[in-house]
């Protein structure tokens, strides 16, 4: 995305720039993933109407603009799950579709071997009868935070679940908790780990999206030290958001019935991106762009807009 520029009503417009254009990255419903500077997408539904989830893995090297398919065989066929990186070194896939049942097993892929593994559950794991559409975010390199609408291949509860999903690398064992609180039955939401304003400082991991509401819900609170906190790795963004937000009117309130968007966490602000909205009946697909400020006082969401013919979902 390139600079953005004032528009009308307090809003701005920004316009797009390619970084790469491949076959092998049209699809949606995958997971995209960063891994040692390169990205890592898994999965999903192909272009042209492919109703099987697909059960490859290709690496794009962001600088130099090139996708290449992973030979690593064994690739989990999963679609509307979610992934994370662990230890430098393990891409683990949580949930998902398979194409004819939701799941809650772990995959990951060892990118130092160039191997997938299905990992084992633990004893006393008690995992949710199924996944999809829910997010799954790293809190250590041991501990993932899963957070959707548990159900199995025909039925889905009314609320949403949240668990602790604990994982031993060097065991390639899992371990599902269910915590004590539970959501809005939410899919398709986004999750996103923000620094807790205010005195006492900390982090909190809320959603966006993913059902009617337009609040945003707290799925977790941790104080001071409990997360580690990784230097920004995009100052120049990070300033530039900062102006954006600023010069912008915004809303305490996020998006309503979006879904299927993109989030991205930049320091203390969350990008949201596209997505497919529950408001209305025609032109569902979404090319709105979200900020969230999580240290402004109203915690503000200002609405951009941008290119009509830029408009994603499954991203």
């Amino acid at each position: 995305m390139a600079a953005a520029s004032p528009g009308r009503a307090g809003g701005s417009r920004w316009t797009w720039r390619p970084v790469a254009r491949d076959a092998l990255l049209a699809r949606a419903f995958h997971s995209c993933t960063e891994l040692r500077g390169r990205l890592y997408v898994v999965g999903g539904l192909l272009s042209g109407g492919v109703t099987e989830p697909s059960g490859d893995t290709v690496v794009l090297d962001v600088v130099g603009g090139l996708a290449v398919r992973e030979g690593a065989r064994g690739g989990p066929r999963r679609s509307h799950h979610d992934a994370a990186a662990l230890c430098g070194r393990w891409l683990c896939a949580v949930g998902g579709w398979d194409g004819s049942r939701r799941l809650a097993s772990v995959a990951a892929l060892d990118t130092e071997r160039g191997e997938w593994e299905a990992w084992t559950a633990k004893p006393g794991s008690r995992p949710p009868a199924g996944l999809s559409g829910h997010t799954c975010t790293r809190l250590s390199d041991r501990e993932l935070r899963v957070a959707g609408r548990e159900g199995g291949t025909r039925t889905q509860r009314r609320y949403g679940s949240i668990y602790s999903l604990r994982l031993d690398p060097n065991a390639r064992t899992y371990c599902y908790t269910e915590e004590g609180c539970r959501s809005a039955s939410r899919s398709g939401h986004c999750a996103a780990l923000l620094p807790t304003p205010g005195p006492r400082p900390g982090h909190q991991l809320l959603l966006f999206g993913g059902c009617s509401s337009a609040d945003a819900e707290v799925a977790g609170q941790w104080g001071r030290g409990k997360i580690k906190e990784d230097p920004p790795e995009a100052p120049g963004l990070m300033a530039q958001l900062g102006k954006l937000v600023s010069s912008s009117q915004g809303s305490p309130q996020g998006p309503r019935g979006l879904r299927y968007h993109s989030c991205s966490v930049v320091g203390p602000f969350a990008v949201l991106f596209g997505g497919e909205t529950l408001t209305r009946a025609r032109d569902t697909v979404c090319n709105d762009l979200y900020v969230y400020d999580a240290q402004a006082d109203n915690q503000a969401l200002p609405l951009l807009c941008g290119s009509t013919s830029h408009v994603q979902t499954g991203h």
